[in-house]
């Protein structure tokens, strides 16, 4: 089953970080079960995730970790669920609002159903 991590640096006031932008898999080749978590090291980052026409969330506050590079993980992150249909594009687009140079982490799988 696919699944990305990343680890993203942004910068102040950066608007529309896609950290999906470059992955195969962005584009659901069969219907899957989608499961994300994104943690960030300030309080000034908004998540908008999308798939195919529908939003899934929007401007959505990313939960605040204190170290950069760690993996999220089930266990102390919330967990964005949803299902996607063949030929969706999921969007992951982070905003940075507080004006601070926050590190993104966070991990993505797909699994079919």
């Amino acid at each position: 089953m696919p699944q990305l991590a990343w680890s993203r640096a942004m910068t102040a006031n950066q608007s529309d970080d896609r950290p999906l932008a470059n992955w195969k898999f962005r584009r659901l080749p069969y219907r899957a079960y989608v499961r994300l978590m994104q943690k960030s090291t300030t309080t000034g980052v908004r998540m908008t995730v999308s798939t195919g026409s529908q939003e899934v969330t929007q401007k959505s506050p990313v939960q605040l970790l204190a170290t950069a590079g760690l993996t999220p993980s089930p266990l102390n992150t919330p967990t964005l669920e949803f299902i996607g249909d063949a030929g969706d594009e999921i969007v992951v687009s982070n905003d940075e609002v507080a004006g601070g140079t926050p590190t993104v982490d966070g991990i993505i799988y797909v699994d079919p159903v």
